[in-house]
């Protein structure tokens, strides 16, 4: 079991990234990438089950959250850049990358830029792009993420304010983002994050991610509701799109839209998860992201 020292490297144009490596450091190398608002030190397994299951798990803080340098105006695409970067530093050749909910569209990303270097990729929870043709893309998501994603389209700063605030709120008191959303989830999320464990892991991440600041809650949120940057049909490499039915936060259509785009995507649905679901299946993303055996859990 091994927990490497976390480390902060400089991009090419001179920013800095935080990242954090955990598991078993020669095995599988696999990028997680955190939600939205998230930090690298996000729900993710134990040391010991990484490195029982032979996974280096690489995680980082996007640009704008905890010890990450702010990226202004940067788009989705531009996370494969920041995980070439680390990749490199790392002596990294080929690995997967797997994204939970804000983190999945970035591990799209890495798929359509590095498809010489990632194997596998996995999107749990993701959302769909904001211009997706034939897509009702508010239909099922929770009133308050319909209104936050209305108003950073509408009013930017109107809702860089709002996101100041909520993150102020948050450096003063770290459960209250979590009492927010327990009002807007199912009873199947609540029963996740009302665990102890999992509490004090969303604590820890949350105030993590806001603790320089809003910006990179703010620049997520925005290049959502923008043009990513890349095209997914030109992501050839395998992908894997997770979802639990009940989800009130990235709804189910999301990723049924992305599967019909994705023809090369496996699609797992859960009926009896929903958005928090992604954080507990990850053990049975793992063995598919590095091809070692199948998958715990059965494919719908």
């Amino acid at each position: 079991m091994r927990h490497e020292l976390l480390n902060s490297i400089e991009t090419p144009d001179g920013r800095r990234l935080t990242m954090e490596v955990t598991g078993h450091p020669n095995g599988s190398p696999v990028f997680l990438l955190h939600g939205t608002p998230g930090s690298r030190n996000g729900p993710k397994p134990r040391a010991a089950i990484l490195y029982r299951s032979e996974i280096r798990l690489i995680t980082y803080d996007r640009p704008g959250y905890g010890g990450s340098t702010r990226q202004e105006s940067r788009r989705v695409a531009d996370a494969a850049a920041d995980v070439a970067t680390i990749a490199d530093a790392l002596g990294l050749d080929r690995f997967s990358v797997v994204g939970r909910s804000g983190g999945g569209p970035h591990a799209l990303a890495c798929a359509a830029s590095m498809p010489d270097r990632v194997t596998r990729a996995a999107a749990l929870v993701c959302l769909a792009p904001a211009n997706a043709e034939g897509l009702n893309w508010f239909e099922g998501m929770s009133d308050d993420n319909v209104s936050a994603y209305e108003t950073a389209e509408a009013d930017a700063s109107r809702f860089a304010e709002r996101i100041r605030l909520r993150a102020e709120r948050i450096l003063r008191d770290p459960e209250s983002l979590i009492r927010l959303l327990l009002g807007q989830m199912p009873e199947v999320d609540r029963r996740i994050v009302q665990s102890t464990a999992m509490r004090k892991h969303l604590v820890s991440t949350y105030r993590e991610a806001v603790r320089p600041g809003p910006y990179g809650w703010i620049d997520d949120a925005l290049a959502f509701r923008q043009e990513w940057g890349f095209d997914l049909s030109s992501i050839t490499v395998p992908v894997l799109l997770w979802h639990g039915t009940a989800d009130t936060f990235s709804p189910l259509s999301h990723t049924l839209w992305l599967a019909k785009r994705l023809p090369q995507s496996e699609v797992w649905l859960e009926q009896n998860k929903a958005h928090f679901g992604a954080m507990e299946v990850l053990p049975d993303v793992f063995p598919w992201l590095t091809a070692q055996q199948k998958p715990l859990s059965s494919p719908v």
